[in-house]
């Protein structure tokens, strides 16, 4: 009987993945599919079932608005981010090696923040972007143990991404999933 419950767990956190990867290709709406996912996983969590696609739906249309800018803030970011690791390992600006360093740091840490904050959009209720963000850096700062293990889930999902692209929808509710996890482990609610 166990397996059954772990199959079908799977399965759920699965077809979450999937709906997420589908619903983030247009890129213009990620924003709106990270949110959306991470509200499946946590009443997934909560009630032991994933809800109705009505409401989901219904949630990814809220999200949508609110999720372009903050997609466009993390396309910005990244962006100055290869721009400053080209410049360095090319040598045009001056810095080298504890430059680069530093610079992987702070992507870490963005990260993290932007990996809890995606957690606790799903969590509350109706919570903006910004106020999940503040949220976030709040919680990678004062539980620095919680922003480590979030870095190492991403990095973890990151790497089996790359090893593995044909599973990255499937990893991606799998990551939702153990962000909520060690937050719910780590962080206060």
């Amino acid at each position: 009987m166990r397996w059954r419950e772990t199959l079908s767990t799977a399965t759920d956190l699965a077809l979450i993945g999937i709906g997420v990867t589908v619903a983030a290709l247009p890129v213009v709406s990620a924003g709106a599919a990270v949110r959306t996912g991470s509200v499946a996983v946590a009443h997934f969590i909560e009630y032991g079932y994933a809800p109705s696609l009505r409401e989901l739906g219904r949630t990814f249309v809220r999200a949508l608005l609110p999720g372009l800018g903050a997609t466009a803030l993390v396309v910005a970011v990244a962006g100055l981010l290869v721009v400053d690791v080209v410049a360095l390992r090319a040598g045009w600006v001056p810095g080298g090696p504890p430059a680069l360093l530093a610079t992987g740091l702070a992507a870490a840490c963005l990260v993290a923040i932007a990996a809890l904050a995606a957690v606790r959009l799903g969590r509350e209720p109706a919570p903006s972007w910004w106020s999940a963000l503040r949220w976030a850096g709040h919680a990678a700062t004062r539980t620095p143990g919680a922003a480590v293990a979030v870095i190492g889930v991403v990095a973890v999902a990151a790497a089996l991404g790359l090893l593995l692209p044909l599973t990255i929808p499937l990893v991606v509710g799998y990551t939702l999933f153990a962000l909520h996890a060690v937050a719910a482990r780590m962080l206060p609610a």
